[in-house]
């Protein structure tokens, strides 16, 4: 009796012993997978939404195309994106206050809509990649350090083409003007290098340039008027602060007869006479393209070089060309716009 008493409880130990186990590989199993499940989670929204902060300078038809173009093609790419997009209407210190917003708020890449939102985004952040556009010269504004390698965390397109100034002085000297009034922000540094290389290139062609700074948009039309009868033709480059009032301009070169020869496509449905340009709608859609690529993981900002606008083309407004009683020669190649 003893005996069958003694393996009695030797089998009661050995169920226990196993019922235990049992118990301890259960809890293991379920906190590996619950573990599993965590991971499992966060690689699937990692990367779902990407947030991008936008900033930009100014609002007006141009810079807005870009900024339209540069949003398309990341939704043609499948991106998702959260956008925080912020306009300084014109005012620097506010731009400054953007970019030290987006560059603070956790966003993965910032869209710089402009020289000066680019050059205040650099000032506030190297980790964060910025793909801008609508900037002028982005080694003299000192965002890449050359167009073919950029070598830090900005890159993006230009919207000065190698031969817009040389084609549009040509078709001033067509017009017969040999002085040409050009209004501008003398605190744009895109401003100041286009003047720097117009002047220098209409010397070569005996063209002479007389000038008219501004600060603000205000001041725009007085700095027309202060030009009229020293200039036979305005030339207005792609200023921010000019364009964004170029109705101004427009109303002066109106009132005197004087042709208005403009740096951009969407200024010649504006009003203007004639541009050598493209559409901002694609350089945007090309800086987006590169966005893309840096979120997608498939190359740094360092890495994609910086580019020129495709597509260069004249575009003359039939009605204003009409009205100076200018006839368009068929040799200029232009596209017409009604």
């Amino acid at each position: 009796m003893k005996k069958v008493k003694w393996q009695l409880v030797l089998m009661m130990l050995a169920v226990v012993m196993v019922l235990a186990a049992c118990g301890s590989n259960s809890d293991d199993g379920a906190s590996e997978e619950t573990e599993t499940n965590d991971t499992s989670s966060t690689d699937a929204t990692t990367g779902d939404t990407f947030k991008i902060g936008i900033t930009q300078l100014v609002e007006h038809p141009s810079l807005d195309a870009a900024r339209e173009g540069f949003k398309t093609a990341l939704k043609d790419a499948g991106i998702n994106a959260e956008y925080d997009e912020q306009l300084a209407q014109g005012d620097n210190s506010l731009n400054t206050t953007i970019a030290q917003n987006l560059a603070t708020s956790g966003a993965d890449l910032i869209f710089a809509n402009s020289t000066p939102s680019a050059q205040a985004a650099l000032a506030q952040t190297t980790e964060i990649p910025i793909v801008f556009t609508s900037v002028t010269d982005a080694v003299a504004a000192q965002l890449v350090q050359s167009m073919d390698a950029p070598g830090g965390n900005v890159t993006g397109t230009v919207d000065l083409h190698p031969e817009t100034i040389d084609k549009t002085l040509a078709f001033i000297q067509e017009l017969g003007a040999t002085t040409v009034g050009m209004v501008y922000n003398a605190g744009e540094q895109n401003s100041v290098e286009q003047v720097k290389l117009v002047k220098e290139k209409a010397a070569a062609l005996g063209i002479t340039i007389v000038e008219a700074s501004v600060s603000t948009s205000a001041e725009v039309k007085q700095a027309a008027e202060s030009l009229v009868g020293k200039a036979e033709a305005f030339y207005i480059i792609t200023d921010n602060t000019v364009v964004s009032a170029l109705e101004s301009v427009i109303d002066v070169a109106n009132t005197n007869k004087l042709p208005l020869v403009v740096g951009e496509l969407d200024s010649v449905a504006r009003g203007g006479l004639a541009a050598y340009g493209f559409e901002y709608y694609d350089i945007g859609y090309e800086a987006g393209e590169m966005a893309v690529k840096i979120l997608k993981g498939e190359a740094t900002p360092a890495e994609l070089p910086a580019q020129y606008p495709q597509n260069l083309k004249l575009v003359i407004n039939k009605s204003v060309a009409d009205a100076l009683g200018l006839e368009i020669d068929e040799s200029w190649g232009a596209e017409l716009l009604e």
